[in-house]
């Protein structure tokens, strides 16, 4: 839910900006020319028609003003704004959770990592394997706690895929074994053959 809100924030500010900078070129390009004739400040006024605007907006507040259907709509829409504001904002300043992989969780406290350092570490393990042409690693925290390590890696046709396999876990083991991290290793040969 957050997730959209943030979207729908930097979505609505990102809209918000260029109309923005759309208006103040506008108002810099009218700006240059002088006087009261066409391309002047004045003349912009008549071009976005903001004489008639004032007129209709007159007419909407004192509509709204007196009681009937369009001062319901009218305080309807206004309190839509407002909250559709208040969820912009709150999508905006909510602060974002760390996604965090509990490494040992007991009575003296919690031992957890960032998933960045802890997918360089999981690399730096699985750059020992020989073999290997190229490689993909990424931590992943569990729901509650551990976590998943996943190794996509090639390599050449000339060696085994399962004995990579087993190397690259093995590699792990320092990482995987005191730890509740579970490994998914594949390893896809030069013919796209998946050794899970």
């Amino acid at each position: 839910m957050i997730l959209l809100l943030r979207a729908l924030a930097r979505l609505v500010s990102f809209l918000l900006l260029v109309i923005l900078a759309l208006a103040g070129l506008a108002v810099a390009v009218f700006a240059i020319g002088g006087g009261a004739g066409g391309f002047s400040i004045p003349g912009l006024a008549r071009l976005a028609h903001l004489p008639d605007l004032r007129d209709e907006v007159r007419m909407l507040l004192t509509s709204v003003e007196a009681a009937g259907p369009v001062a319901a709509k009218t305080a309807a829409s206004g309190a839509g704004a407002i909250v559709l504001g208040v969820v912009l904002i709150v999508g905006a300043l909510w602060p974002r959770r760390e996604r965090l992989v509990t490494l040992e969780s007991g009575d003296d406290g919690t031992l957890a990592a960032r998933r960045r350092p802890l997918t360089r570490a999981a690399d730096a393990l699985v750059d020992q394997t020989r073999g290997l042409v190229s490689r993909k690693v990424r931590v992943r925290p569990g729901r509650r706690d551990g976590g998943r390590i996943r190794v996509r890696a090639r390599h050449a046709p000339t060696d085994d895929p399962s004995e990579l396999k087993t190397s690259t876990e093995a590699h792990l083991a320092p990482l995987t074994e005191p730890f509740a991290l579970r490994t998914r290793v594949r390893i896809r040969a030069a013919d796209d053959r998946v050794v899970r």
